[in-house]
C-alpha cells in the first residue's frame, strides 16, 4: 500500500513539474513550484508510516495539494472547464465529470489485469473490503490516476477535443458526458493506450495500455514472493 501511495504522489508531483516544463509563461509558476516541494516532502513520510490509517491521511492531504493547483493547469476553455474542488457521486462540474468518468473506466481495466494474473480484484490493501467493491483495482489504480487519467483529461481540455457541449446536466445538478462525449473520450483513450513508452523498472518498450497489467503481474510476483517488494510504477 505504501509504494502504490509513493507511486501516486511521485507521479502526481511529475504532472506539475511537467506542466512547469512546458508552460512556464502560462502558469503560475511560483504557486506550482511550492506544491510540487509540499509533495517532494511527502515522500520519505509515507516510507516511514507504519499505520494504514496513518497512510490514508497523507494521501489524502497530498491529493488535496496536488489538486489545488489543478485549475492552474487548465490552460484553455476557462469559463467552461472551472476546477475549484474535487467532487464525485456525483459531479457538479465538467472536469469532475471527466476525473470521474476516467478513474471507472481506468479502475476497470485495472480489475481485469489484476484477474489475468490470477488476483482476486475484490480484495484490498490501503482500500478496504466492501461488497462489490474491487478494492485491488482501486489500489493499483492510485499510481495510475496521474500519468494515465489525470493527464489525459488535462490534454482533452486543453487541445479543445472535449467542449462544453459534450456534457450535460441532470436535475440534481449533476453534470455527465453525453453520449458524443463519451465517444470523443474513448477515441482519444484508445489512441493514448497504443502511444508506446518505456515501463520505468523493467526499461522494455509497451504501449501505455499494457502499464496496468504489468504492474499487476509485477504486484502477482511480489506476493508470491518472486519479487522481495512491489516496486510502483514511477513515471519520468
Amino acid at each position: 500500500a505504501k509504494n502504490m501511495i509513493i507511486g501516486k504522489v511521485f507521479n502526481s508531483r511529475w504532472i506539475i513539474e511537467r506542466s512547469l516544463r512546458d508552460h512556464a509563461m502560462s502558469v503560475d509558476a511560483q504557486k506550482l513550484k511550492h506544491i510540487s516541494n509540499a509533495l517532494y516532502e511527502t515522500l520519505p513520510k509515507i516510507d516511514q508510516i507504519s499505520d494504514l490509517d496513518e497512510l490514508r491521511g497523507l494521501e489524502g492531504k497530498a491529493a488535496e495539494q496536488y489538486f489545488s493547483v489543478w485549475n492552474d493547469m487548465i490552460l484553455n476553455q476557462k469559463a467552461d472547464f472551472i476546477f475549484t474542488t474535487r467532487n464525485r457521486r456525483p459531479p457538479l462540474d465538467n472536469v469532475n465529470a471527466l476525473l470521474s468518468f476516467a478513474y471507472t473506466v481506468l479502475a476497470g481495466e485495472c480489475a481485469n489485469s489484476l484477474a489475468s494474473v490470477g488476483l482476486d480484484p475484490y480484495v484490498g490493501f490501503l482500500h478496504g473490503d466492501r461488497p462489490g467493491r474491487t478494492s485491488l483495482a482501486l489500489d493499483l489504480m492510485e499510481e495510475f490516476r496521474p500519468v494515465l487519467a489525470d493527464r489525459f483529461i488535462l490534454t482533452l481540455i486543453n487541445t479543445k477535443a472535449i467542449r462544453a457541449a459534450h456534457f450535460e446536466q441532470q436535475k440534481d445538478h449533476a453534470v455527465f458526458l453525453n453520449d458524443d462525449g463519451r465517444k470523443v473520450f474513448f477515441q482519444a483513450w484508445q489512441n493514448r493506450k497504443k502511444e508506446v513508452i518505456t515501463h520505468p523498472y523493467l526499461k522494455e518498450k509497451m504501449e501505455w495500455g499494457l502499464a496496468p497489467y504489468v504492474q499487476a503481474l509485477l504486484l502477482a510476483r511480489t506476493i508470491r514472493g518472486d519479487v522481495e517488494e512491489y516496486p510502483p510504477f514511477l513515471w519520468k
